[in-house]
């Protein structure tokens, strides 16, 4: 492993990534080689195979990153930031570790928790837990807490370090957890603050905005909801359920529903479903075992009164196995939404026929008009059918209902590719805003990283200047999604092309934030690679 500089330079090291791209490009047989040994795309590849790889910053940003030793350049550059910013002053370098090993709002932030920078960090400042014995609760440093709780008992439930936590919530919201070297001693610091009379239920306030001009939400963090709900850590949860932790804090069901590892033990511990929206986040997923284990704990429950979460689980694109489930719990196969639109329908708008051939075995109503017909061939894709419909109705789809004509942008959201691409060659309106954020098919394509189904919309008039429910552009959309990435395997550079290639301008250099660029006049932030294509083509046109 290589090892960085005292002080280390993150555009130095954005100039080593750029640099390895391009001896790549030229075929440098040290450069094919390095992305052998780092790059696990090139793994196990032979250098001519690797050569031929379409190779993007990005891979050459994760290649630098893992010769210094970290997954990702995400996770190298976390820490450079870090270690930049807090140079000298400890209280920063204290903020900054916590801000690396505590996650999105818990860290004042939106970012995820970086368990692995923040163990780099503390490993060069290994004084940093004793500063702060909070910092030493998440760092699993059982011997430093032992010897606060004896000199100052009193301690033990006091909000304070960085962050405003007590003890044992600095505890169990500590990343550390998933990390093997840190988890037996966090464990140990558990037991140590429980032992010495920690108040298990003991929570702090704290507020999150989702949107950048939305007022902040507050909401409580207890220490269950750390060990439940972030960290997925089943033994720390029998724990504190043991030691007398409120399962009904509010939070930890239904967080602990991304990762279910500690559902089981929660409901056994007595969380009520009811109230708690855990059920329409289960559908988020698709898993039908723990969906259908919420279910047995939500017996006549009012969510299962109505169509709503029905009609989530089409929207979600759930299983017949899912739609039989809530039927099985009572949901009536005939509920309709308050437009007058029955599961059924719905069903079929969303392209899901053996869901609709579901809710017609256990009796819905099965009766179709031919807009219905009409949608319902688009949404699975059989273009002949919704041509010979539109061959003797002419004025479709332009005859459709607003709720009708939303399902371009909800299949788009869903990353129904086909549907998506016949609906728009029929004549969809192109600009039509739907899904969770109110978005055109075009934000949708994307926020998902789509660039096929990005550059089919743009080549059936879609333009990069629609707008979307946060109040901006398919520009805006490019840049946030480049920079969070919030599917593994979206191509935003593929974007960014296709973009370009349909009007979108190139960038300019932003003279006074070397972290930005300048698109049609407005400050963005694009990931590195999509940022580099961006600058490139500015410079293209400005030349």
């Amino acid at each position: 492993m290589k090892s960085l500089p005292s002080r280390p330079d993150i555009d130095h090291l954005k100039r080593q990534a750029k640099d390895l791209l391009a001896d790549f490009r030229r075929a440098a047989p040290d450069a094919v080689a390095r992305f052998r040994n780092a790059l696990p795309l090139a793994a196990g590849r032979d250098p001519a195979s690797v050569s031929r790889l379409n190779l993007r910053l990005h891979d050459a940003q994760s290649c630098i990153a893992r010769e210094y030793g970290f997954d990702s350049w995400t996770d190298l550059k976390a820490y450079v930031d870090a270690r930049r910013s807090s140079e000298g002053d400890p209280a920063i370098l204290a903020k900054a570790f916590c801000r690396l090993v505590y996650a999105e709002d818990l860290a004042d932030g939106t970012n995820r928790a970086r368990p692995q920078a923040a163990s780099r960090l503390l490993t060069e400042h290994p004084d940093l837990p004793a500063r702060d014995p909070w910092i030493a609760c998440a760092a699993g440093d059982a011997a430093l807490v032992r010897r606060q709780l004896e000199g100052d008992p009193s301690w033990v439930n006091r909000v304070g370090g960085p962050l405003g936590l007590t003890p044992l919530i600095a505890a169990t919201h500590s990343s550390f957890l998933r990390v093997p070297e840190y988890r037996d001693g966090l464990h140990k610091v558990v037991d140590l603050l429980l032992d010495a009379g920690a108040d298990i239920n003991l929570s702090v306030s704290k507020n999150s905005a989702s949107v950048a001009d939305a007022p902040p939400q507050a909401w409580r963090v207890s220490a269950l909801h750390g060990a439940a709900g972030v960290n997925f850590d089943f033994d720390l949860t029998r724990r504190l359920l043991a030691a007398g932790a409120n399962p009904n804090d509010g939070e930890s069901l239904y967080h602990s529903l991304d990762k279910p590892v500690c559902t089981p033990l929660l409901l056994e511990f007595g969380a009520t479903v009811t109230g708690t929206n855990a059920l329409f986040r289960s559908l988020d997923f698709d898993d039908l075992d723990t969906f259908k284990l919420l279910l047995s704990h939500a017996e006549g429950t009012d969510e299962l009164k109505g169509g709503r979460l029905l009609f989530w689980a089409i929207r979600r694109r759930r299983s017949p196995a899912h739609i039989k489930a809530l039927l099985a719990a009572g949901v009536d196969p005939a509920v309709q939404t308050k437009d007058g639109v029955s599961a059924y329908v719905q069903a079929l708008r969303y392209g899901l026929p053996d869901v609709a051939a579901a809710l017609k075995a256990a009796g819905a109503a099965s009766d179709l008009s031919e807009d219905e017909q009409f949608m319902a061939s688009c949404a699975r894709n059989d273009a002949e059918e919704a041509r010979r419909i539109r061959a003797r109705r002419p004025d479709l789809p332009a005859a459709l209902e607003d709720t009708q004509l939303k399902m371009l942008p909800e299949l788009a959201a869903a990353g129904c590719s086909g549907p998506v691409a016949l609906m728009a060659e029929l004549g969809w309106p192109i600009t039509m805003r739907g899904g969770d954020w109110n978005a055109s098919a075009l934000n949708h394509a994307v926020f998902r990283g789509d660039a096929a189904m990005a550059r089919q919309l743009l080549a059936c008039g879609a333009s990069w200047t629609e707008e979307h429910g946060f109040g901006d552009n398919v520009c805006g959309t490019l840049s946030w999604a480049s920079w969070n990435q919030p599917l593994d395997d979206g191509d935003w550079v593929g974007c960014a092309e296709a973009l370009v290639a349909y009007g979108m301008p190139g960038a300019q250099p932003d003279n006074e934030d070397p972290d930005c660029v300048v698109v049609a006049g407005k400050r963005r932030r694009f990931s590195e690679d999509v940022a580099a294509y961006l600058l490139q083509r500015g410079a293209e046109n400005a030349g």
